[in-house]
């Protein structure tokens, strides 16, 4: 049983201010009463919450100590998930003008370590030790999702600062929580999301933040109130290739934290939660300035991801040298994602099928 008075008194510092309170609330009772957690789940979801209010509780110390400067413009790439976003960030990382948030660093932010420094290979062989349990957990989940300490990684862990991230809808069936973000204002999230990428900046502050997370999708408005500088690259692919391919993500790391998954059921959730994803940012598009987004057609950046990276370029007026384009050139020649391991699943296989999934996405050929 996860109790919420045991996991707050176990955080060193406050907390700050109260905004995680309800969403913890409901992920708790959420946890306990919907997932069926197994026994390794539970203390996996115990540890990973601690380690996010913990994290939290650093950085609010660090708030009431300095005052932090006001961050570097961001890029945020978007789309629905398993749609090519992956390729994309790692593409853009290699520009020298971009920062992304490692993987230890989400994990381990706080004290900052300088870069080389016995601190800093301290927390990257923690975040190792880390992924090698989530491996243990999760056996195969790499060939589906890679992840590395010293890699970037996605937004959704820095939401998880204030309790409001889909990392806990992918661990466990937990519909209340699950509705509860399909209804909430996301304003206190990017609020310690800015605070984090403050509290990174003081140590290494960037030309601009390259950031990546599906669910920025339907976050638009409150990224903009958060980052007025912000922009945005969407990647758009079939949903009958990206959400099949999720449900199967779902299900494997399911399958480490509870007793039991329906496939069914994941399919039913996964397709009712993007669909409202999708419906919110194509209401919220309509009042956005065109020139702070562009479009990526999927099947054209696997065709040339080059072409279109010259593209993004020239939409948002960034220069794009001769050297960091060699650099995606090859990146782009030698990248595994060419020469993934087969990831097999099918719609029918979550009670899916290709016209429901379009339908209901509202995607058209």
């Amino acid at each position: 049983m996860l109790e919420i008075e045991k996991i707050i008194n176990s955080i060193n510092g406050e907390i700050g201010e109260e905004d995680y309170l309800e969403p913890l609330t409901i992920l708790l009772d959420s946890l306990n009463n919907e997932a069926n957690l197994s026994f390794l789940g539970e203390l996996a979801a115990s540890y990973q919450i601690k380690n996010h209010l913990q994290t939290r509780a650093n950085i609010y110390e660090i708030t009431n100590l300095v005052s932090l400067e006001e961050t570097s413009p961001p890029l945020f790439i978007m789309g629905l998930p398993r749609s090519g976003t992956t390729f994309l960030f790692n593409l853009l990382s290699l520009d020298s003008d971009h920062r992304s948030p490692l993987f230890w660093e989400m994990m381990y932010p706080l004290p900052l370590s300088a870069k080389g420094s016995f601190n800093e290979r301290k927390k990257i062989y923690f975040a190792k030790l880390m992924l090698l349990f989530k491996e243990t957990l999760i056996p195969g989940l790499d060939s589906i999702h890679a992840i590395d300490a010293t890699s970037p990684e996605e937004c959704l862990l820095i939401k998880t600062l204030s309790i409001r991230s889909l990392v806990y809808i992918y661990m466990a069936h937990i519909p209340s929580y699950q509705q509860f973000l399909e209804q909430e204002n996301f304003l206190p999230a990017f609020k310690w999301h800015k605070r984090f990428l403050q509290c990174l900046e003081m140590q290494d502050k960037p030309e601009r933040w390259l950031l990546k997370d599906p669910c920025h999708l339907q976050h638009i408005p409150e990224i903009l109130k958060t980052y007025p500088e912000a922009r945005f690259i969407n990647i758009s692919r079939d949903p009958v290739e990206t959400i099949p391919s999720l449900c199967s993500l779902t299900a494997s790391v399911r399958a480490g934290f509870t007793k039991n998954i329906d496939k069914h059921q994941i399919g039913k959730q996964s397709l009712d939660f993007w669909s409202l994803v999708m419906d919110k940012y194509t209401n919220d598009r309509q009042s956005i300035d065109p020139n702070l987004i562009i479009d990526v057609d999927y099947e054209d950046f696997i065709e040339n991801p080059i072409r279109e990276v010259r593209k993004i370029y020239h939409h948002f007026r960034l220069e794009l040298d001769t050297q960091t384009e060699s650099g995606m050139l090859s990146y782009d020649n030698l990248s595994t994602s060419k020469n993934k391991k087969n990831h097999n699943y099918t719609p029918e296989e979550f009670g899916l099928d290709k016209d429901q999934i379009r339908k209901k996405l509202k995607f058209t050929l």
